[in-house]
């Protein structure tokens, strides 16, 4: 069950950046796209899927979040990914701090991303040191 679920989110975590990158990209050229149903909900659907696969993994592997730093730090960085994003795509008030948000919420993602695959806070620092 663990490797499916671990593809899964895996699966999940591409679909999520990639509609947020595209999304972010409509929004930064004004698209009235971005008010279509459609692109409102799937997000939605594809975060909450995303998120429960996660703590899915979690209890497959009972792991012990409040004592793994590199857990805590993910989940820091995906509280740092979601408020940039609602930032960057909804109550930034200026064109500019909606892109900084954007990259923002961006770089948050790819802190996420290094940190699950070294398991330590320091994210790439330590992809890349190895």
């Amino acid at each position: 069950m663990y490797p499916l679920i671990r593809n899964l989110h895996t699966v999940l975590a591409a679909l999520s950046i990639a509609g947020f990158v595209l999304r972010g990209a409509w929004m930064l050229r004004g698209s009235p796209l971005l008010r279509q149903r459609l692109v409102r909900t799937v997000p939605h659907v594809v975060d909450t899927l995303f998120l429960a696969s996660g703590i899915t993994l979690l209890l497959l592997l009972d792991l012990p979040v409040l004592q793994s730093a590199w857990l805590l730090a993910k989940f820091a960085g995906l509280f740092a990914y979601i408020g940039l994003g609602l930032v960057a795509l909804r109550f930034g008030p200026t064109p500019q701090l909606r892109l900084v948000a954007f990259a923002g919420a961006v770089a948050a993602f790819a802190y996420i991303v290094g940190v699950a695959l070294s398991k330590s806070p320091l994210s790439w620092m330590v992809q890349l040191a190895g």
